[in-house]
């Protein structure tokens, strides 16, 4: 049986299955494709108000944003939907990247940008302390201590409860822990892009939440007759969910992040928790 929930930092659990709201933004027909903008919030605001919504019915207890998603607009949207947030409702933002024009995302690592930008975060989505703030990017303009000390000033200040990174290597994050306790890496993460394999293996066996982004991004993995699909079949499921479903197979402090703005997919992505892959399966799929 799958294990639904993942304690964050130990100590704060969350729903295996998240929600990612980078593709929350614009109107419906410029949220898909790498090219999307992530530039002004929602057009049909009350549409995304009710999927974040639904989201929680469906028993979603970790919500990811930025605050360089429609240049703070999604933190407020969470905010709308959900504060006062439930006690098991644990958000997430970033801080790090600069957004200058639409199709610009520059990280930006001056330790008081950092704080400012906590700052905002917490006026925004209307709380007093972050439950976990992630480092977008690390910026090599400055050192990644001075970048992971001014998360952690915010964490003794107690504006932040955990801290996270995201697209960093097993070296990056080892540097990192040497600073302030590491509760999550945000990585991308998929049946396509296997790339960080090592820093899977690492926070695994470290208790550090793993949290992939664009969980679901199959290609040819998805075709008819891919593993994928044949153990879809045999589960009664679909490919996304059985993607999803080797992901939680994978490593227990996996946590994906699926985005969505139809209520359709969102069920079918949280259906994912549902979902019990046999060794066989799981090897079938992972060759």
């Amino acid at each position: 049986m799958t294990n639904t929930t993942f304690a964050l930092g130990t100590d704060l659990p969350v729903s295996r299955i998240g929600y990612g709201t980078m593709r929350l933004t614009g109107a419906p027909d410029e949220r898909s494709g790498s090219g999307a903008p992530i530039w002004q919030a929602p057009t049909d605001r009350a549409a995304a108000v009710a999927l974040l919504r639904r989201a929680a019915e469906l028993g979603v207890t970790f919500f990811d944003t930025a605050d360089s998603y429609a240049l703070g607009a999604s933190e407020e949207l969470l905010a709308e939907a959900l504060h006062p947030y439930a006690d098991e409702v644990t958000v997430a933002t970033k801080v790090g990247v600069v957004r200058p024009s639409p199709t610009e995302w520059v990280p930006l690592g001056h330790p008081a940008y950092l704080r400012q930008q906590a700052e905002l975060a917490l006026r925004r989505l209307k709380v007093e302390r972050v439950d976990l703030l992630q480092l977008h990017r690390i910026d090599p303009e400055y050192p990644l201590e001075d970048q992971i000390g001014a998360l952690r000033q915010l964490q003794e200040e107690g504006k932040v409860r955990h801290i996270g990174l995201s697209e960093v290597s097993v070296e990056q994050l080892t540097a990192a822990e040497a600073v302030a306790p590491i509760a999550s890496v945000q990585n991308m993460y998929n049946l396509a892009s296997r790339e960080h394999e090592a820093v899977v293996e690492h926070t695994a066996a470290r208790g550090i939440a793993f949290i992939p982004f664009f969980p679901v991004a199959m290609g040819e993995h998805a075709g008819q007759d891919s593993p994928v699909a044949g153990v879809a079949r045999e589960l009664g499921a679909t490919p996304s969910q059985v993607a999803l479903a080797w992901q939680l197979h994978r490593a227990p402090n996996i946590v994906p992040i699926p985005g969505t703005s139809s209520p359709a997919h969102l069920e079918e992505n949280v259906g994912a928790l549902r979902l019990t892959l046999t060794e066989e399966q799981f090897k079938r799929i992972d060759q």
